[in-house]
């Protein structure tokens, strides 16, 4: 008997592809105590520092995603190497080269592993060849850390960056576990220098870390998690066997559910981060309040849209400087590619299409109207209307976006389109049987649209007041309402396919 419970024991510390370790598991409860006390320990010793959190990342990652760990490796070890070759390498040409080889090497292994068997399949369906699928699985958090790679190296290429000469430090900048799974994209040129200054973590500081994860978990277990199974998942799975007022809702819901989930998960990584005296930027500023889809883009996923901007945008497609025609083609070919990031799927294109037609939509829109309609563009019907407008846009691409095929976002619209009423009686049935999925959701919206003010205010006043008190309070409170929805069935987090 005790040689079974250590066997079960040790199993605890190897990677189980069922339960892969994230910041709501039980297991990361345990992990993240021993790893802080350690951190704390070593704080005042940068390298020791820098050591014990890339071996804790990487561990974090194997429990994660398992052997996929020794791709992180190697893609720090070559764009580590690459970047301080382009950095000493006088020659134009060969520095072009490097970076090619930098640009190669890390869309390669993005595209082998997350597109190889959708150009299989689209060579299959086009050209009636027969390739057989290949039996690839997507390495968690490959999209995000390709991204940061092709960033440091093409900084580095601008002159923009000096490389990292300590490859621990560069390891830690892209293994750093609390964004490693699922982002936020950290820039180099933000992240590493923080490496390098003494350790200190402000009172101010340890309670918006604190809020951050709590505010967080809250976001992605409770109210995500929770319009996920009761709500979402099955009406996306087959919408002709709901009424148009479930679907439209569960449109609504799903709007809800990718916000609490990713910007949850954010808020947890960045909140952690806190912790650890590292700043990471905000990755979500209340995107829902935006009045055009141009102010959606700089408020959702901040960190990918800044990346698309910088580095496909303006660094490889050449921005706006080629005139308002090729603007517009760059602007949709970013979004387009945006989209296929998300995904090997044809929704997805879709998706990022239309994102990239109406940002094009938007921007002959400002041009043409900024002058006839500049006594009405600050007034707050006009505000109002225009935030309903880009919010009612970005549900329908949500659509395309959670809907598996074509024929499940054909059906969605298709139930909202012509079988939506709001008879008494159908909304007198949907009340009944989801009156806790709408108080949920406006939970969800009211959190979106709480001011930056409030959760500043009761940071405050956790360290002028009873700070442990006030800690302990909120603990119990996130435990309690956690009890109340815990469902049996996991809820993985969405961007963890991405």
């Amino acid at each position: 008997m005790p040689s079974f419970s250590l066997q079960q024991l040790l199993q605890q510390f190897l990677y189980n592809p069922a339960h892969p370790l994230l910041f709501n598991d039980g297991f990361f409860v345990y992990f993240f105590t021993i790893f802080i006390c350690l951190y704390y320990a070593l704080r005042h010793h940068m390298l020791g520092r820098s050591v014990l959190v890339s071996l804790f990342s990487l561990y974090f990652f194997y429990k994660a995603s398992g052997s996929f760990v020794l791709l992180v490796v190697l893609s720090a070890i070559i764009d580590y190497v690459l970047s301080n070759k382009i950095h000493v390498t006088s020659n134009k040409l060969h520095r072009k080269l490097l970076l090619a080889s930098s640009v190669a090497f890390n869309l390669g292994l993005l595209f082998w592993f997350k597109y190889t068997n959708f150009f299989i399949e689209l060579s299959n369906q086009l050209f009636s060849t027969h390739i057989s699928m290949l039996n690839l699985l997507l390495p968690i958090g490959i999209s995000f850390y390709t991204f940061e790679n092709l960033s440091y190296t093409i900084d580095v290429y601008e002159g923009k960056l000096e490389p990292e000469k300590r490859f621990v430090d560069y390891l830690l900048f892209l293994a750093f576990f609390p964004k490693l799974v699922m982002g936020p994209i950290v820039r180099a040129s933000d992240f590493i220098p923080q490496l390098k200054k003494p350790f200190y973590v402000s009172t101010a500081d340890f309670a918006k870390g604190f809020y951050l994860i709590f505010s967080g978990l809250f976001k992605k277990l409770i109210i995500s998690d929770y319009l996920t199974l009761n709500i979402v998942n099955y009406i996306f799975e087959n919408p002709a066997q709901y009424t148009g007022l479930e679907c439209l809702v569960a449109v609504f819901a799903y709007a809800i559910v990718i916000y609490c989930d990713f910007s949850g998960y954010s808020d947890a990584a960045i909140g952690i981060a806190k912790w650890m005296g590292i700043t990471i930027p905000s990755n979500f500023d209340s995107p829902y309040q935006s009045k055009s889809i141009t102010e959606f883009w700089r408020r959702w996923h901040i960190s990918l849209s800044n990346w698309l901007r910088d580095y496909l945008y303006i660094f490889w497609l050449g921005g706006n400087r080629k005139g308002k025609l090729r603007t517009y083609i760059n602007l949709f070919i970013t979004m387009l590619l945006g989209g296929f990031w998300h995904g090997a799927k044809w929704t997805f294109i879709v998706w990022g299409a239309l994102h990239g037609l109406a940002l094009i939509v938007h921007k002959v829109w400002a041009a043409r109207t900024s002058k006839p309609l500049a006594a009405v563009n600050n007034t707050g019907w006009y505000n109002a209307l225009a935030a309903l407008v880009t919010f009612l846009f970005v549900c329908f691409c949500w659509i395309f976006f959670r809907a598996d095929n074509f024929n499940i976002a054909a059906g969605m619209i298709r139930q909202i389109g012509t079988n939506l009423s709001f008879d008494a009686a159908i909304v007198s049935g949907f009340w009944g049987n989801y009156q806790p999925v709408v108080w949920m959701m406006l939970l969800g919206y009211a959190l979106h649209f709480v001011p930056q003010r409030v959760p500043d205010y009761i940071t405050v006043r956790f360290i002028e007041r009873t700070p442990l008190f006030g800690y302990l309070i909120a603990s119990l409170v996130f435990v309690y309402a956690y009890a109340q929805v815990k469902s049996a069935t996991p809820v993985m987090p969405i961007y963890l396919q991405f």
